[in-house]
Formats: structure tokens, sequence, C-alpha cells
């Protein structure tokens, strides 16, 4: 996967998280291996065209989950297929560790995101805010 970096970024980047492929790389490497994975669609050349970032979700108050951290299905490429997909691949990956359930989080204005995973069964339960404070 570390000649994937350069499209895989730029796919982050697509989603609204500009980052470098050495960025990307560090983060790759830093997932736990069995408890994350990165699901990654390619073109016929074999040029990736989307991923599907999941993690294990394990809290106190709720049974063991799983949660979707990104999905993007680049430019050109989209209503294809393959955010599907990805979809079906994470939801496969989360009942192969156990998870009752698979969680995803989407910006208040990607409606057409919205759309996708209502079209696929999610529904909304709860709405949060997300409040960050820098560590540095």
């Amino acid at each position: 996967m570390p000649g994937d970096a350069p499209a895989l970024a730029a796919l982050a980047g697509e989603l609204g998280y500009p980052t470098s492929a050495e960025e990307l790389l560090g983060r790759l490497a830093a997932l736990h291996p069995t408890d994350a994975a990165v699901i990654v669609a390619t073109d016929a050349d074999d040029v990736p065209t989307g991923w599907c970032h999941v993690e294990m979700r394990r809290t106190l108050v709720e049974p063991i989950g799983a949660m979707i951290l990104g999905l993007v299905v680049g430019e050109g490429h989209q209503s294809a297929g393959i955010g599907a997909e990805l979809l079906g691949a994470a939801e496969q990956w989360a009942r192969g560790r156990g998870c009752r359930r698979l969680v995803v989080a989407t910006r208040i204005t990607r409606e057409r995101a919205h759309r996708f995973y209502a079209r696929d069964g999610y529904e909304v339960t709860k709405t949060s805010y997300f409040l960050t404070k820098p560590l540095d």
C-alpha cells in the first residue's frame, strides 16, 4: 500500500482533509493492526478510486461496534456502486469481529452522503457536537 499513498492522500483531499502522502503513511502505520482496516477500491488498472477507514468502537455504555471514520469515492467514479461496495466490505469486516452495529458520522452539510447511507439502511439516531481542543 505504500505505493498507493499519493492516490489515497489525494482522495483524502477530495473528502476535505488535505494531507501529504508522507502524513498518510504515518497515519496508516499508527493504526492498530487488528482493530482497524482501510479498504481500498481500485479501477481496472489497480489505481485507487476510493477508500473506507473503519475501526472497532469499544465503550462502556454500548455493545461492541465499529465506526466508519472516513469513506470517499473519487470524482469521476461516484454513482458507480463503489461507495456501496466499500460500505458492504466495512460491514462484513465489522461483523467478522463480533460487532453488533456500525456507526458512521457525516458532516451536517454532506446531504448527498446522508442520502447514500439512508439508502443502505442507516438511520439518524442522534445529533452531536464535536468539540475540539488542540493539545500542542
